[in-house]
């Protein structure tokens, strides 16, 4: 079993994006002051952070919150808070476990969580994030305690191969050829056409995808052939491409989580409102 590492000790990332893993390294690059361990051992990953030579947390006991990603089946570890996400578009993985369906538990194991947070959901436009209320309606069969939050994702700006950065409406009424490797492909694919984009061709590729070379040249070859203006990806996918070489068109969609008021309140157990950009 690998050791534990820090991916950032809140400066930058210290790992490369094979080492860390690509949404490691993307939280590392966009959170200053926060650091990120990846361990396979929770547990251990949590010690680690707290005792290594070199961590910013020694001087800060008493004041640390640990954010797992997937730690809901953590059974061994104690958790102040058990938040389960929702996906919205597909909120009950076709009602079948891994790897038949997406559940990694039965839908039971709803009852355990103390906030549910249905994310993807539309923003309209008032800015005002929608709310599923036949899918809250469900959630209620398996909790009837957690309070149930709305969450969002929305493009912010679109970052051109030359480190433009372009504002939302410029991507309005532009011909692109979308392509991702995410587990919810088909969400990116709506991010750009609620933007305005005119999607001539989309590509697929499973969650994590390795790109090559070979693959960057299909996609551009795909795009040309159906006539698009612009080749358009989530930050999350470019890293896995690095530089794209000649390919001048290339464009990523930089998106911003929001969620409804109250939800952090909620999960950090705070009174007081956080002013804060995306939280609507």
């Amino acid at each position: 079993m690998r050791a534990p590492g820090f991916v950032t000790v809140g400066e930058g990332p210290l790992m490369s994006a094979g080492e860390a893993g690509d949404e490691a390294f993307l939280i590392a690059q966009k959170l200053r002051g926060v650091p990120v361990v990846k361990a396979p051992d929770r547990y251990e990953g949590g010690v680690f952070a707290l005792n290594a030579p070199d961590s910013p947390l020694l001087d800060q006991r008493g004041k640390i919150v640990f954010i797992l990603d997937d730690g809901f089946q953590h059974f061994h570890l104690y958790r102040d808070r058990d938040v389960a996400l929702v996906n919205v578009g597909d909120p009950f993985g076709r009602n079948m476990l891994l790897p038949f369906g997406k559940l990694r538990e039965p839908l039971g194991a709803l009852e355990r969580a103390d906030i549910i947070l249905v994310t993807k959901n539309e923003i309209g436009e008032d800015g005002r994030i929608s709310r599923c209320g036949s899918l809250i309606e469900k959630l209620r069969k398996y909790n009837t305690r957690a309070p149930v939050f709305n969450a969002a994702h929305r493009p912010v700006a679109w970052r051109l191969s030359s480190g433009e950065r372009k504002e939302v409406s410029w991507i309005s009424g532009k011909r692109v050829f979308g392509f991702c490797g995410l587990g919810d492909p088909l969400s990116f694919k709506r991010t750009l056409t609620t933007s305005g984009a005119a999607v001539d061709g989309f590509k697929a590729y499973r969650d994590h995808y390795d790109y090559s070379e070979a693959d960057i040249r299909k996609i551009a070859n795909e795009a040309e052939k159906c006539g698009a203006e612009w080749i358009v990806t989530t930050e999350k996918d470019i890293i896995k491409i690095g530089s794209p070489g000649s390919e001048d068109r290339l464009v990523v969609a930089e998106v911003r989580f929001s969620a409804e008021a109250g939800f952090y309140e909620e999960l950090f157990g705070v009174s007081k409102s956080i002013p804060r950009e995306d939280n609507r």
